[in-house]
């Protein structure tokens, strides 16, 4: 019997549940493509070490962009390849695939995402909306009456859904997220000290010192990059305070489309949210303090779920099984 699946097709990392396995494969979403002859060289965490690191023949490319497929066959290369790792099919028959997406997508995107999952050695392919699915995996009840709020903050969207009764009563994607802070960092260094920093340096940079709210004693680190003037590498130190005015300006939207959510939905709902809180999820809510920068906008309980990475593909893994009861 081939083994359902569950996948977390994120802009930034690529999540695969397996039914009765749990979580198997977190990989980066980067595919190494060798530009002469188009054949792919790499997938996931090696082609992730490629790049900003490649000569000019080989291509380290990201087919995802903003939650949304930008690259079809990459993405289908990409999927493939992780499915046969797995070794999940069955002699006669192949697994159904749970996939996961943005709630904003168009009918071409979805389309997109459910034939490259199909064409990766798929049978059923079911498609369900990331906040929804990030909510079950976080062990939140989303099928009773009663309202929960969850923000799913990825790579490449965040998305701020309500839900009740199994479904989203009111949401917002935004295409602003982990990727976005990255940019902020390298662009925020750039225009204040006149030093260019590569993609790994910014997102190493937001691991260590990223916060949302100014420290009082804010930690140091030392970065290196190239001095955009004459060109020689150069070092130069940076504290937590300059990471959050990096940041500010993108963690801002991401709870004004909070409050807009929060807005629109019915008081009953509203005051389920006031008793229950928010649940935070995805790799963006690892970020120091956000749960204190949305609870002092939200003025509701702010919670960061156990494991906000892999909520996602659990979700995933999670109403697959409901769906065989």
């Amino acid at each position: 019997m081939a083994k359902d699946i569950g996948i977390d097709l994120g802009t930034a990392n690529v999540l695969i549940y397996v039914q009765g396995k749990g979580i198997v494969l977190n990989e980066p979403s980067v595919v190494a493509i060798d530009t002469k002859t188009n054949k792919v060289l790499a997938v996931g965490s090696e082609a992730y070490r490629m790049v900003g690191r490649t000569p000019s023949n080989i291509r380290a490319i990201r087919p995802l962009k903003d939650g949304v497929i930008s690259d079809f066959d990459v993405a289908q290369e990409m999927l493939s390849y992780f499915i046969n790792k797995l070794d999940v099919k069955g002699f006669m028959s192949k697994p159904n695939i749970m996939i996961c997406a943005p709630t904003n997508i168009t009918e071409i995107e979805r389309k997109a995402i459910m034939q490259a999952a199909e064409q990766s050695g798929g049978g059923k392919v079911f498609l369900e909306y990331e906040p929804k699915v990030a909510a079950i995996g976080a062990g939140l009840d989303i099928f009773r009456p009663t309202g929960s709020m969850v923000i799913d903050m990825g790579g490449g969207t965040s998305d701020v859904a309500v839900l009740s009764l199994g479904d989203i009563v009111s949401s917002r994607s935004l295409k602003i997220a982990g990727d976005k802070m990255n940019s902020d960092i390298v662009s925020h260094i750039k225009n204040n000290h006149g030093l260019i920093i590569g993609e790994h340096a910014a997102e190493n940079i937001k691991m260590k010192l990223g916060t949302a709210i100014k420290a009082d004693n804010p930690e140091k680190m030392e970065v290196r990059g190239r001095d955009s003037v004459s060109g020689m590498p150069r070092s130069i130190e940076i504290d937590e305070n300059e990471v959050e005015a990096a940041l500010h300006d993108t963690l801002m939207q991401i709870v004004n489309g909070a409050i807009e959510v929060l807005e629109t939905v019915p008081p009953e709902l509203a005051s389920d949210i006031i008793d229950r809180g928010v649940m935070l999820t995805g790799g963006t809510s690892l970020l120091k303090n956000i749960d204190q920068l949305f609870s002092s906008f939200l003025k509701v309980p702010v919670l960061i779920s156990e494991s906000p990475l892999d909520n996602v593909a659990k979700g995933a893994g999670a109403l697959l099984e409901r769906m065989q009861k």
